[in-house]
């Protein structure tokens, strides 16, 4: 009888022990914190993932759980050029070791290639993914070649106008510095 594993509440150490697979197709919207970063409503946009658990020796020579996670979207993000809708891949494929406790995954960080995860027998996995994903978001997602003319400038015509209107400061100064004082003061 083959184990049947919930990606919500997921027994991490059962899933590697049992080299068990989870896949399937989520919605975005199934994704609030992803879909919150959108820049237009994605209702047809789907994230695709994989997760594949297995065991390896540790360094006292007993099992230590492993987890890779694969997924991937195309989501629509503001281009910071134009400001328009740019479709975005978002893409995952990595490993993640689990450790026993908080602890112990502070301590093994800093000489760690691999990610460190705390071992649990309810692991939200959809959770992992959408942090995963979120990590993903480029700092500025741009088109190649932007779909409308690209304004380049520092400031719109009004700002320029107000700037314009404004007198020179040091002509200010200047003025003050050329009045006459006045008698008896």
């Amino acid at each position: 009888m083959k184990r049947e594993f919930a990606p919500q509440r997921l027994d991490v150490a059962g899933f590697a022990a049992a080299a068990a697979t989870l896949d399937a197709t989520d919605p975005v919207p199934n994704y609030v914190r992803l879909a919150a970063e959108l820049a237009a409503p994605a209702p047809d946009a789907v994230v695709r993932w994989a997760a594949t658990g297995e065991e390896r020796p540790g360094a006292d020579g007993k099992a230590v759980p492993w987890l890779h996670l694969e997924a991937e979207v195309t989501v629509p993000l503001t281009c910071q050029r134009c400001l328009t809708p740019v479709e975005t891949p978002l893409v995952v494929d990595r490993w993640f070791r689990f450790v026993a406790d908080e602890a112990t995954a502070e301590a093994e960080d800093e000489e760690s290639e691999e990610d460190l995860l705390v071992v649990s027998r309810d692991f939200d996995l959809p959770a992992l993914i959408e942090d995963e994903l979120l990590m993903e978001i480029p700092v500025m997602p741009v088109h190649e070649v932007c779909p409308v003319p690209v304004r380049l400038s520092s400031s719109d015509e009004d700002f320029q106008a107000a700037e314009e209107a404004k007198p020179n400061p040091f002509a200010v100064l200047g003025a003050l510095r050329s009045r006459k004082p006045e008698e008896g003061k």
